[in-house]
């Protein structure tokens, strides 16, 4: 039995909201919705005013935050016993880069034991999103993250760290390890290797 066109009723969306809420002239004003977010911020102001011990604001730089194993900082190079970096360029932490920000310049080591090594390694501090999918990638656990949080630097040069200044930045301070995924894998393996 096919259905008649006439007898179906056409039901717009715009028609029922239309009718379930219709918008009156105060409401397009908009004025009590202000009236009510600035209501909302000066009570919560006159509230945390009249105790401000008990706001929990951590007074920088006297006290300092107490941030978790696994945060994610500046970044630096690992060395060998003998001061040169662990790194052999092979170039997975620039690829497993997702913002880019690692260039490696590889080149043949002196000692024939080691293959390759990095002639130039630098990490662009303004473009790191701190993922740490470089440390994630790297088999040889040459580069690391620290808790270091504070940087500060007068032009963009200053956070264009270059290899001298990943391997040597950390003789200067006495920081924390961060994230670090795999260290109880990693130092397994190299006992198993012999270059622990």
């Amino acid at each position: 039995m096919p259905i008649d066109p006439s007898d179906v009723k056409v039901i717009r969306a715009e028609d029922v909201l239309r009718q379930e809420n219709p918008d009156t002239w105060w409401k397009k004003l908009y004025l009590p919705a202000v009236v009510g977010g600035l209501a909302t911020t000066l009570r919560n102001f006159v509230k945390n005013l009249a105790n401000v011990r008990g706001l929990p604001t951590i007074r920088y730089p006297e006290e300092r935050r107490d941030y978790g194993d696994r945060f994610r900082g500046r970044h630096y190079l690992k060395k060998r016993p003998d001061g040169q970096p662990r790194c052999t360029a092979c170039m997975m932490c620039a690829t497993a880069c997702p913002a880019d920000c690692i260039y490696i310049v590889g080149g043949e080591h002196p000692d024939p034991a080691i293959e390759k090594y990095p002639v130039r390694f630098e990490i662009d501090g303004l473009r790191c999103i701190m993922c740490g999918y470089c440390i994630d990638a790297c088999p040889e656990d040459a580069i690391a993250m620290t808790k270091e949080y504070e940087w500060a630097g007068y032009n963009r040069e200053d956070f264009i760290w270059d290899k001298e200044y990943l391997l040597n930045w950390r003789d200067e301070k006495i920081v924390e390890d961060g994230y670090q995924p795999y260290e109880d894998e990693v130092s397994k393996y190299r006992m198993s290797r012999g270059t622990l």
